[in-house]
């Protein structure tokens, strides 16, 4: 009895740091990562990350689409050859028509310049053309042309897009840079989850072999002890039956191990057959401290949702100068200035070119709409006031959620302390139970006791590191701000 208790007593003292030795013991199939290892793959290799990569370069070019509307355009626009082999219809002196076989090339070439001016909505152009005319049947050629020619088009008392989309794309292209980082930190988010995932089932396969274990040198204690008299067989069956419960545990927990790796896997977009092993987190700096009003202040400046509320009130402010600009006078002033020229051949084009001239207003006043106009309107107003109803909605709700995970976040830190020192005395409890079992003067159901509380601590210990780094990782998504180095979430750049 006395050897069997030293055994026991070695061996419950020592499983610890045999289990550490074994985890830190080089292995060629076993790849060891820890939680913000993970958290890197997973934000470089997976498939979210590759999505939110393929939106944020989707948004760039649309920013870049933008930005050529206010640079100069130049385009090259002709008609070569232009060949016609066909008869027409030619109207006589005295009125009848005569169909007219005709075989020429009416060929011409254009280059324009356009510039649009976003403080007025008008458009300058410039214009140079040449147009060629050969008759087939005549062997003519004829010659005509634009030099140049300057001219203003603009729209007067309408809707001024150009202005507007200056004002309101910037913060759209802003808001899709920080929903990027916002993807990122999800990503974050969801592959703790499932690191967490693997980590309770690694612990839960340790517990349910240490259990094993145990069971069977409890066991055979308890065989020497009912040869010798001193316990009755209900006992040796009570520890038959947890012995076969603790090794239907190590073959489920087994299973999980399998499950929660594959889906790690899977997600952070880890390759290869190495065994993959997760690193229990270190407990976290207890003394940081998160301020409230420092959580506020970052998530209102670097949130896309604080920049989506500027920007939906700026779109509901141009919608109603959009139905005023679309209702009522109508009117567009179109002037131009140049020379042109033509003759036989394409330097008589340019040689003392004719000037030409024109200037024109064209006007739409609505007569009679049956209030169509005003309707307008009044709904654009209307959405307005309700588009700031719900952005000051969005702000409390905004405010109220971040105070919340706020509180969340220091109520797990706590929660984290005290369930690490429960499974410091839920362990020690274990191992006086064990010995005083060996002893004789503990019974089998105390010890089971001591066994599920010792399990059910160290569980617990892990669901709560589980719930203050989720915490933790929530509150970088709420504010992008990373509070252990005190400083703002920056993009990160992908490697493949």
């Amino acid at each position: 009895m006395r050897y069997l208790f030293i055994l026991l007593i070695a061996y419950s003292s020592c499983y610890s740091d045999c289990m550490a030795a074994y985890l830190s013991a080089p292995a060629n199939d076993t790849l060891k990562l820890s939680l913000m290892e993970i958290v890197a793959r997973a934000k470089n290799n997976s498939i979210a990350a590759k999505q939110a990569v393929t939106v944020k370069e989707t948004k760039y070019w649309e920013w870049r689409t933008f930005k050529s509307n206010y640079q100069p355009q130049l385009a090259l626009s002709g008609i070569l050859p232009g060949y016609n082999k066909t008869y027409a219809q030619v109207l006589q002196p005295n009125g009848t028509i005569s169909f007219q076989p005709i075989r020429n090339d009416n060929s011409s070439l254009k280059l324009d310049f356009t510039q649009s001016i976003a403080a007025t909505g008008g458009t300058v152009y410039g214009t140079t053309e040449l147009q060629r005319f050969s008759d087939f049947d005549r062997n003519t050629v004829l010659y005509n042309g634009t030099p140049y020619g300057i001219g203003y088009l603009q729209p007067l008392l309408q809707f001024n897009r150009l202005k507007w989309d200056k004002k309101i794309e910037p913060l759209k292209y802003k808001e899709s840079q920080q929903a990027y980082i916002e993807s990122q930190e999800q990503i974050s988010l969801k592959v703790t989850e499932y690191f967490f995932d693997l980590l309770l089932a690694q612990e839960n396969l340790h517990l349910s072999e240490s259990n094993f274990s145990n069971t069977e040198k409890i066991l055979n204690i308890a065989n020497t002890k009912f040869e010798l008299g001193k316990i009755a067989r209900n006992e040796i069956l009570q520890l038959q039956l947890e012995r076969l419960n603790a090794q239907k545990s190590v073959g489920t927990a087994k299973r999980d191990v399998e499950i929660a790796t594959l889906n790690l896997r899977s997600y952070a977009g880890i390759e290869g057959n190495e065994r993959l092993l997760v690193l229990k987190p270190a407990p976290p700096n207890h003394t940081m401290d998160i301020p409230e009003e420092k959580v506020l202040a970052e998530a209102l400046e670097n949130r896309s949702d604080a920049i989506a509320f500027a920007r939906r009130l700026a779109e509901a402010k141009r919608d109603i100068q959009k139905a005023k600009g679309e209702n009522g006078l109508n009117a567009t002033l179109r002037a131009n200035l140049g020379f042109s020229n033509a003759g036989t051949r394409i330097p008589d084009v340019y040689r003392s070119p004719k000037s030409q001239q024109s200037v024109e207003i064209q006007l739409s006043i609505p007569v009679l709409d049956w209030g169509r106009s005003k309707s307008r309107t009044r709904t654009a107003e209307a959405n307005a006031q309700l588009a700031a109803y719900e952005v000051e909605q969005a702000r409390l709700t905004f405010r109220q959620e971040i105070t919340t995970q706020l509180s969340l976040f220091h109520m797990m830190k706590e929660q984290m302390l005290l369930t690490e020192q429960a499974a410091g005395i839920a362990k020690e409890k274990y191992q006086i139970a064990t010995e005083r079992y060996v002893l004789g003067n503990l019974s089998i159901t105390d010890l089971s006791i001591a066994f599920q509380e010792n399990d059910r601590a160290r569980r617990d210990e892990v669901a709560a590191l589980r719930n203050f780094w989720a915490a933790y990782y929530q509150l970088r998504y709420l504010s992008l701000y990373d509070f252990e180095k005190n400083e703002k979430i920056k993009e990160s750049k992908m490697i493949y």
